[in-house]
């Protein structure tokens, strides 16, 4: 039988994945603000709206950075073992690096063949990227 919502959310609390979650949430806002602050100008800019998908490295580049420091220190704090070193921050950057290709495959079918503008791609690619990264992270860079 399945656990009743109350219950799930309590288990959740008391495992401290709840907790995770809402840091996670909070520094992955945080880092959505960063790529958007890079990702933004460039399209504006640099590149055109059919080639917007160019930008996403750049963007990449900057929130990862900002992002494993806020993840390593605050979202995951006193979760799992503590692997300090480069094998972790590789890890880290496979997990982002499968969000960030997420994102541009996002970005290239809204813009190249939708026609969307620059920006309306962000809320579906950064929602799906998150989920995805926050499982892998969870389970695998700081489990």
């Amino acid at each position: 039988m399945a656990m009743e919502a109350p219950a799930r959310l309590a288990a959740m609390r008391d495992s401290g994945m709840l907790g995770q979650m809402i840091r996670f949430g909070i520094a992955g806002g945080i880092s959505t603000l960063i790529y958007s602050a890079v990702y933004l100008p460039l399209t504006a800019f640099v590149f055109p709206r059919a080639h917007a998908v160019y930008a996403v490295p750049f963007a990449f580049a900057v929130a990862v950075t900002a992002g494993f420091f806020l993840h390593s220190r605050w979202s995951f704090r006193g979760h799992g073992t503590r692997r300090r070193g480069g094998w972790q921050q590789a890890q880290f950057v496979a997990v982002q690096a499968s969000g960030m290709a997420l994102n541009a495959l996002i970005t290239w079918i809204g813009t190249a063949h939708f026609g969307l503008p620059a920006w309306a791609p962000l809320l579906p690619a950064v929602a799906l990227a998150t989920i995805l990264t926050f499982i892998l992270n969870r389970w695998l860079v700081f489990a």
